[in-house]
């Protein structure tokens, strides 16, 4: 679960680092009474939207005074901000946040993320703040330092030395860097956090270290422990189908493709669309009903790819284990009568009562196109839509 800027700097305010003074909402008349109450010489105009790249946008204003914020605001406000990473069809910006100037010295680079390779939590640092990190990984890669940290209690004062080593920094900024890091771990490891970036990081020119920008996102598996977090979810910047699915327990993302896909295990999710893409097509949806679906949740998610308006045909890949294929198929037969199939669907069913479900399918009175394994059924499907 992702959340605001706004809302990550009050986590990491409360964690004992270093933030501009700011304030948010979501509306402009409210926003300028409370911005009245920052001392800075600027002020600086935040869009509140999941996703980098706001600045390029026109997400992000400098402004001089009170009534040339209440302008800019206005403007923004309502706003559909395009970035590389909204996609094409942008997000409509709902709230915002202003917050006091910086003087800045240098900008950084310093994110943590859960390392699943080494299963260790990684700090990433790099004296190219403000920059994509990913284009800085590109065209500068010895600019940028990995340190692998073990799960412990405590980050060791060795830890935070290898972290901040590449910011080069005098003795007062450096005790600063050190307890930031030190912050971000315990905060981190407290509220089973996925990532946080802190992009750009800067050193003023006061010699204070101070996080400029930050991006937060929590393991949602994780949320039953942090209700205080699971409240700060923004439904505004979620897909509606990603909202529904949740409803009913289903890993499910929305994807760009036209061949929707139902597969339980991940892996076996990851394999399907692997190889659609390898048979020229693109997978319209990550779904992964899990190892224990019930006909219900079956049900739910067959209509949950059908009312993405993307979809060409459905693939459904499903390996019988704890899984039951008469299960399975009983929930495509249940769905497909409450709402009529207009595109082409393969199943591919294998494992346990994989005979009974095929039946099932067989006696349904749908067109359904059988296929014996994986690649038979990703050229059957895309054949079809062809």
């Amino acid at each position: 679960m992702n959340i605001h800027e706004h809302q990550a700097k009050e986590i990491l305010k409360k964690y004992g680092a270093a933030v501009p003074d700011g304030v948010f909402s979501h509306s402009v008349e409210e926003l300028l009474e409370k911005a009245k109450l920052l001392k800075t010489e600027k002020l600086v105009l935040k869009a509140q939207v999941h996703a980098g790249g706001r600045g390029k946008a026109g997400g992000i204003k400098i402004v001089n005074t009170i009534e040339e914020l209440g302008v800019a605001a206005k403007e923004m406000l309502g706003k559909n901000l395009i970035t590389h990473q909204t996609g094409p069809q942008g997000r409509k910006v709902k709230r915002l946040y202003v917050e006091s100037s910086s003087k800045i010295d240098k900008e950084f680079y310093l994110s943590c993320l859960v390392d699943r390779a080494s299963s260790k939590i990684a700090f990433i640092s790099s004296d190219q703040g403000g920059m994509d990190i990913e284009e800085v990984a590109k065209n500068n890669p010895k600019k940028i330092i990995t340190t692998n940290v073990n799960l412990e209690k405590k980050i060791s004062d060795e830890d935070c030395k290898k972290i901040i080593e590449i910011f080069n920094l005098n003795l007062d900024a450096k005790k600063q860097a050190t307890n930031l890091i030190k912050s971000i771990y315990k905060m981190f490891v407290e509220l089973d956090a996925n990532l946080v970036e802190i992009n750009p990081l800067i050193l003023t020119k006061e010699n204070k270290i101070i996080c400029l920008d930050a991006k937060m996102s929590f393991d949602d598996n994780a949320l039953f422990r942090h209700p205080e977090i699971l409240k700060l979810r923004d439904f505004n910047e979620e897909e509606k189908i990603e909202i529904e699915a949740s409803k009913h327990d289903l890993s499910y993302i929305k994807l760009d493709g036209s061949i929707g896909c139902m597969v339980n295990g991940a892996g076996l999710a990851m394999a399907t669309m692997d190889i659609i893409k390898l048979q020229g097509e693109e997978p319209a949806n990550f779904l992964d009903v899990g190892g224990g679906a019930s006909k219900e949740k079956v049900s739910a998610a067959f209509k949950i790819i059908l009312s993405d308006t993307n979809v060409k045909g459905i693939l459904i890949n499903i390996f019988g284990g704890i899984m039951r294929c008469d299960i399975l198929a009983q929930g495509v037969v249940d769905a497909a009568n409450e709402i009529k199939i207009e595109v082409p669907l393969v199943v591919r069913l294998a494992g346990t009562k994989f005979e009974e479900g095929k039946k099932i399918l067989d006696n349904s009175g749908l067109k359904i196109i059988s296929a014996t394994d994986l690649s038979d059924a990703a050229k059957k499907i895309v054949q079809a839509i062809k």
